[in-house]
């Protein structure tokens, strides 16, 4: 995409609006309907974006864990937009994904796709990234930053900043003044953001890895603040799947979700692997990547947490958290939490439906947990990932 005409990210975004509404959604739904009934065995098809968030889903088919579960998988299917992975989504031509968590909160009760989230992909994994002069929030003032999407955690936990900082977070056309105390959110592809901020025509950007760490690497930015020093081991992608697959297959989802499970315990161990083989230099060639700026996220040296926490983009040392890691339970609290956000959270198009959805019966709804506490329970609990062996969490959130 043009960074001068940024009708093709409006676009884009008109489309998915599009897709998510019931008459939009209708004849994709028909496709998915008659796709179930003509290939009811159908193997294992996932749709990704080039991102981290995708890594689960991609060493599981690159170490063969679904074959090792006794079901087929296709080389998974890279898509170059939300917009896509929804449309490839809903009309079946792919069954498993990693979207946004956010916006399976649009999908589900905005447009009623019949879906729900089985896994988290992995926490953490986002970052702040400013221009190399800029040393506190408080100097966007007047500019404009970027956001991946309007529904996704990053949008919420940059407002969240802005706001502490005394900024307000707005949405402007081209061209439009922006006052002193006003940050204009813009939406931009991930691959777009570094070339924008080298160029000056943004002061930042909040995205997924590895586009922090690659604006490191080019020297065009400096990460501010990793949104997991923010919100405590917060989910950024979850899986996604059919609930046709979840009520008529569930052995095959369980197998599914099994190993997706056990790919992010083999990545939490065998990081710097990781890296490679997702890189363009993997066998795969899962992402256009570099290892070395996968490296950086996935396998980090000792010294660059120091020089994160003398910078201040950690400022909760304490919390010891990893770059990005994994661990696949969606707790009901982080969906609690993120419904309650939303609702205060500046978002463009309609967003009405946000105000009638309680969080407690969101997160009950939302998410078919069954597979995944099986799938964990079955690799030795949660606390093989690190964490407290416990399916319950209190959120911890401080700016």
């Amino acid at each position: 995409m043009c960074l001068d005409d940024p009708t093709h990210t409006r676009r884009d975004f008109i489309k998915l609006t599009s897709l998510l509404t019931a008459a939009g959604a209708f004849p994709l739904l028909t496709s998915l309907q008659a796709r179930a009934a003509s290939e009811p065995d159908a193997p294992v098809r996932i749709g990704y974006l080039p991102i981290t968030d995708a890594t689960p889903l991609l060493v599981a088919h690159n170490n063969g864990l679904f074959e090792a579960e006794g079901i087929k998988s296709e080389r998974p299917v890279l898509l170059r937009s939300w917009a896509q992975v929804i449309e490839a989504f809903i009309s079946g031509q792919v069954n498993v994904i990693h979207l946004l968590s956010p916006m399976t909160v649009w999908a589900r009760y905005g447009s009623k796709v019949p879906a729900k989230v089985v896994a988290w992909n992995h926490v953490g994994g986002s970052g702040l990234t400013v221009a190399p002069g800029i040393e506190d929030v408080k100097q966007l003032g007047g500019q404009s930053i970027a956001i991946p999407f309007w529904y996704s955690i990053h949008n919420v936990v940059v407002q969240q900043l802005l706001r502490d900082s005394g900024l307000t977070p707005v949405s402007k056309a081209a061209n439009a003044s922006i006052a002193a105390n006003e940050v204009n959110l813009v939406v931009l592809p991930p691959s777009d953001m570094p070339p924008a901020l080298a160029s000056k025509r943004i002061a930042g950007y909040i995205v997924a890895e590895p586009f922090n760490a690659l604006a490191e690497n080019l020297k065009v930015g400096r990460i501010q603040r990793f949104t997991g020093d923010v919100w405590r081991n917060h989910a950024c992608c979850v899986v996604f799947m059919h609930e046709h697959d979840l009520n008529n297959r569930p052995e095959w989802s369980q197998k599914v979700v099994n190993a997706i499970v056990k790919a992010q315990l083999w990545t939490r161990d065998n990081r710097a692997e990781a890296a490679q083989l997702l890189s363009k230099d993997g066998a795969n060639r899962y992402t256009p990547h570099a290892p070395d700026v996968l490296g950086r996220v996935l396998a980090p040296a000792a010294s660059e947490r120091d020089a994160y926490l003398a910078s201040g983009a950690i400022q909760h040392g304490d919390w010891a958290d990893k770059r990005i890691d994994f661990q696949p339970y969606p707790f009901p609290s982080y969906t609690e939490e993120l419904v309650k956000r939303l609702k205060n959270t500046l978002i463009e198009g309609n967003s009405r439906f946000l105000a009638d959805l309680d969080p407690s019966a969101t997160a009950r709804d939302l998410v078919d947990d069954r597979f995944v506490r099986t799938a964990i329970e079955a690799v030795g609990g949660l606390k093989a990932f690190g964490a407290p062996d416990r399916f319950e969490r209190v959120e911890e959130i401080a700016v």
